[in-house]
């Protein structure tokens, strides 16, 4: 069952409206073209690249003699090939392009073979003859914290004394947590298409979240400036964060041979290449002291965070920053210390991932919040109401942010209400009492997750509009299409502003050439910045047209009203391609740029203290698992979801992103499971080894609805919120839900606290049985 909210906008166009994604019918017949369905020119060639099968050595000796003899092969790159700078790093300068000198992850790149198929140079990789000093290797985060291995410094947060508190407390505990990574499982592969010019610039068709980093990236790698380089994108087979920096490498390979050789050049990765060169979540470990008094409530937090970075920065630094900045999800913490480690190991370097960190500083609290309600034998639901921010007291965060728009007090009582949670709770525990060989389990989880990127400066956007003589107009901006509705969403705003239906708006492929310096679709933030900008763009050209139509027609400015396709000046009605003609007839411009910067947010980078968020956004989730407690087999069998999407946009793309992000969380958090070998070779490299949700997995019972009558109190577009990110954390309630089914299982009292507190995530049949403890009363643990 869906109910969705049907806001529509003050000046009743189609924003507010459900209306179906604007590439749908090309999506669902095949008709929609991504970088890889490009046509090539006559004579373009194809890149395949050479990777490590080490995890960490030194480069002795590279021989690539038997590689350019190959049939078809053209040339071969290696470090000494790249003309400007041997680097695609996103924040320092510790990522070659090319490794020259140490290896440092299985599938490093060390060369990479350019020929004139696919086929022949993936065939002339495997002659190459590579020598490497195999040095030891650091493969997990205890191993990296023992041996104070860090790609950067260790960061520390703190409010209050939460030493003293500690010891002042009636109760204390003390836990660990381990939280897994996940693979991006992007649809469509990395692909890029490097395109020569005439005038020796490149064109490059990326598929890339951050068109202008890939921009930069290149520039850089071939010495030239960023003019010379062009960078298109119409839409993404998918991203979810793991096109934000990575992408830029390939690129960036593509562009040297392309430019070395003057002849086109796609490198296209296939599916093992990606999973095993790109990388994933960021997987955690925790640890954690609490204090709380009898009803639950936190009196002092001491938490330690460490993540697996891989073996470079990458986007470690925000997404760890991100991770700490939510380890409040929705609780008031008065006396708190983080301290928070990113690991180097020798691992493909870890990146974004929808959430950006937030997820995995969100599970520990949440894990600590269970924690506590288990040593007092409560309902964990009471402990989370417990501590949820006030409204007017208790309303500041630990990086001293004011919670002002604070609404999720309420959502979760109407949530538990809605759901019927408590009487399902009272039958779950008698079912359970009845059957000893399958046991269930609910949990409702809250979310309260920041809007913004915490790099303030990448809160920014730009966009392009032109309105044609004809009354037609064309629509760019900086962000990316990936499925996720941008496009529909910023072209709603667009037809709004000039009171036209959808179809009168057309969007072109995001082009560096056509908005320039623009931030990375992600943090959420692409119809927050993108819509913005595209309507300043429209609401100059309708100043103008305005301007003019009053004008020749003797009205005031403000009796000139664009609606339902018409512009009505007064009395005279004139059909807007009328409008448009004249105005152009009459040499008025047609066309502007549009541009928005994020208000209010601010903060010190080195305190951590300030406003990093516009606003919150906050939903909660009910679900209800059963667990088979001979194998650990589980199963979703419902979910009933409240979500906060402030005034939506577009109601029936937003449930879409609530149910998708949903169940991508579940599939984080109960069945993708990364594993590495002892010579640090992922081995869960394709979707033979590796599991993400199926349609099978969707609870045969779910509620999925939007929070009506919730504008957003900040002026965002139309007053809608970000609906992208914040939905992945409602999957905290799965894993919950599960800790549940254990411990009912296992017992109540001590043991089934115990139990429960085993179970880490992802929370596959293996880790339930571990949980319970049948994995090592088997020996097979």
């Amino acid at each position: 069952m869906m109910s969705t909210s049907r806001v529509e906008n003050p000046a009743g166009g189609v924003s507010g409206k459900a209306i179906r994604h604007e590439s749908a019918p090309l999506h669902v017949t095949g008709r929609a073209h991504y970088a890889d369905d490009i046509p090539l020119p006559a004579g373009a060639l194809h890149v395949a690249i050479g990777q490590s099968e080490v995890a960490h050595g030194r480069l002795r000796e590279l021989d690539l003699s038997l590689v350019r003899a190959a049939p078809g092969v053209v040339a071969v790159l290696t470090a000494a090939d790249v003309p400007g700078e041997n680097n695609y790093g996103a924040v320092l300068k510790d990522d070659p392009i090319f490794a020259f000198d140490a290896v440092q992850h299985v599938g490093q790149p060390l060369f990479a073979v350019v020929a004139t198929s696919m086929d022949a140079a993936r065939r002339a990789l495997r002659l190459a003859r590579v020598d490497i000093d195999v040095l030891p290797a650091i493969l997990d985060i205890r191993e990296a914290l023992a041996r104070e291995s860090f790609v950067l410094p260790t960061v520390r947060l703190e409010r209050g004394d939460a030493e003293v508190a500690l010891g002042a407390a009636p109760f204390c505990l003390e836990g660990s947590f381990s939280l897994g990574g996940q693979e991006h499982f992007y649809l469509e592969a990395n692909v890029a298409v490097a395109l020569p010019q005439d005038d020796g610039s490149l064109v490059i068709h990326s598929s890339t979240q951050n068109p202008t980093e890939v921009q930069h990236v290149v520039a850089h790698a071939l010495g030239v400036p960023a003019h010379e380089v062009g960078i298109q994108c119409r839409r993404l087979g998918g991203a979810f964060g793991g096109k934000e920096s990575q992408p830029a490498l390939f690129a960036a390979i593509a562009a040297i041979a392309a430019r070395r050789l003057g002849r086109a050049v796609k490198l296209r990765l296939d599916r093992d290449a990606d999973m095993t060169m790109t990388g994933k979540r960021h997987d955690f470990e925790a640890d954690y002291r609490v204090g709380f008094d009898a009803g639950g409530r936190i009196l002092a937090l001491d938490v330690m965070l460490a993540s697996r970075c891989g073996y470079s920065a990458d986007l470690s630094g925000p997404v760890n920053d991100r991770a700490m900045f939510h380890l409040d999800n929705c609780y008031f913490l008065d006396n708190v210390r983080i301290v928070s480690h990113r690991c180097k190991t020798h691992t493909v370097s870890n990146t974004a991932f929808r959430g950006f960190g937030g997820p995995q500083g969100m599970m520990v609290i949440e894990v600590v919040i269970d924690a506590i309600a288990r040593r007092l034998g409560c309902d964990p639901l009471a402990v989370r109401q417990r501590n949820f921010y006030g409204i007017g007291t208790r309303d500041v965060t630990h990086y001293q942010m004011r919670v002002e728009d604070n609404i999720i007090a309420d959502l979760v009582s109407r949530l538990a209400l809605s759901s019927d949670y408590q009487a399902r709770r009272a039958a779950i525990a008698r079912s359970n009492a009845a059957s000893s060989l399958v046991k269930r389990g609910i949990a409702l989880t809250p979310v309260k997750f920041g809007i913004s990127f915490t790099a303030t400066h990448f809160n920014q956007a730009g966009a392009l509009v032109h309105v044609y003589a004809d009354g037609s107009v064309l629509l760019n901006h900086g962000g990316l299409e990936m499925g996720q509705g941008l496009h529909t969403k910023v072209a709603q705003v667009v037809a709004d502003e000039f009171g036209l239906p959808l179809s009168a708006i057309r969007i072109s492929a995001t082009d560096t050439a056509k908005v320039p310096n623009t931030a990375a679709t992600a943090a959420s933030s692409g119809t927050d910045l993108n819509g913005k900008a595209a309507q300043a763009a429209a609401r100059i050209i309708r100043g103008r047209m305005q301007d003019f139509l009053a004008g020749k027609y003797a009205a005031d400015r403000a009796a000139v009203r664009f609606t339902q396709g018409e512009v009505h000046i007064g009395e005279t009605h004139l059909p807007f391609a009328e409008a448009a003609r004249q105005s152009w007839f009459a040499r008025v411009s047609l066309s502007s740029t549009g541009f928005y910067a994020t208000p209010k947010i601010h903060y010190d980078p080195k305190s951590m203290i300030g406003r990093p968020f516009y606003y919150f956004a906050y939903g909660a989730a009910v679900s209800e698992v059963a667990i088979d407690t001979l194998t650990g087999e589980h199963r979703l069998l419902r979910v009933d979801i409240l979500h906060d999407a402030g005034r939506s946009l577009n109601p029936a793309i937003d449930i879409g992103q609530v149910e998708g992000g949903f169940l991508q969380g579940v599939g984080w958090l109960t069945c993708e499971e990364l594993w590495w070998d002892r010579e640090g070779r992922l081995k869960t490299h394709a979707p033979s080894t590796y599991k993400i949700p199926a349609v099978s997995d969707w609870p045969e019972v779910a509620h999925v609805k939007l929070l009506e009558r919730a504008d957003n109190r900040e002026d965002t577009i139309f007053r809608a919120k970000a609906v992208g990110e914040p939905p992945l954390m409602l999957a905290m309630s799965v894993f919950h839900a599960l800790r549940e089914a254990v411990s009912a299982a296992v017992g109540d009292g001590e043991a089934g606290a115990r139990a429960a507190a085993r179970l880490m995530a992802p929370a596959t049949p293996e880790a339930v049985l571990r949980a319970l403890g049948a994995l090592d009363g088997a020996g097979l643990s």
